[in-house]
């Protein structure tokens, strides 16, 4: 795989921290957009995956997150966030005017990439979830009923069932390890909402990916949001005994295959 390249784009709050995967002779273009208090250089493999397959990868640190600008995990609008997307989703449409694009978003990633398909669908040509913050996430309520939210970490067991994955996320500098800020998680609350009320993506193929022992995006509360989002087009897999990282789970091998088949499926069209 070509090393990859970093740009800096002026976002909505601050300037946004692009990395470019570049494959030799593309065939699509994917957008990678990642999870809370985490940064796109965790997804050096599943970029990896992607290129071997003839994808051009993109995928932005989000504003406070990673290399990016702005308060630490602060994210006041997630309407901004999208729209930091977007200007991402250009900056691959100028290198690569003619391929089609898919989106691939995790977590809370998931949450800002399905918003992103009901503002943007139009421009996509399939749509990848990963143990998506969407429906009934019960913890942004469960938090603002509290005088002060706490500051407890994400357990880094609760990511994957391989060890290491834990041991490098609590080692990462660029990883956020301390309390969600309450504005952030106002602006979850209101976004799940708005996502809640902006009907489904019509014809637009979506693939779900969750597995079934995700301690911090749970599998029941994600489901009615994904099926209330998906028009005509979902397919889902889910992953027994998988945490909430399937993308590092122990059988991730088996995760990029679903991945890549669903892609192929979706460009054979």
């Amino acid at each position: 795989m070509a090393e990859a390249r970093e740009h800096v784009l002026t976002g909505t709050r601050g300037s946004i921290t692009v990395r470019e995967w570049p494959a030799a002779r593309p065939r699509y273009v994917a957008l990678l957009v990642h999870g809370y208090g985490e940064h796109i250089g965790r997804y050096e493999e599943v970029a990896g995956v992607l290129v071997a397959h003839g994808a051009a990868v993109y995928g932005p640190d989000h504003a406070g997150h990673g290399k990016s600008a702005g308060e630490r995990v602060l994210i006041e609008d997630f309407e901004d966030v999208v729209t930091d997307v977007h200007a991402v989703a250009e900056l691959a449409r100028s290198a690569h005017p003619d391929l089609p694009v898919v989106m691939i978003g995790h977590s809370m990633g998931g949450l800002i990439a399905a918003r992103y398909a009901q503002r943007h669908q139009d421009g996509l040509t399939a749509l990848v979830l990963s143990g998506p913050v969407i429906g009934d996430w019960e913890l942004p309520r469960r938090l603002l009923a509290l005088d002060e939210i706490p500051d407890t970490p994400i357990s880094p067991a609760a990511l994957s069932r391989d060890p290491a994955v834990g041991a490098a996320y609590a080692a990462d500098p660029l990883v956020w390890h301390g309390p969600m800020k309450r504005p952030t998680v106002e602006a979850f609350v209101r976004t799940l909402e708005t996502v809640a009320k902006s009907g489904d993506v019509g014809s637009l193929p979506v693939l779900w990916i969750h597995g079934d022992d995700d301690r911090l995006v749970a599998l029941a509360g994600s489901r009615p949001g994904v099926e209330q989002l998906a028009g005509t087009g979902l397919t889902e897999r889910i992953h027994p005994g998988a945490r909430h990282e399937v993308f590092n789970e122990t059988n991730k091998a088996e995760v990029f295959a679903d991945v890549t088949r669903f892609l192929d499926g979706v460009l054979a069209r």
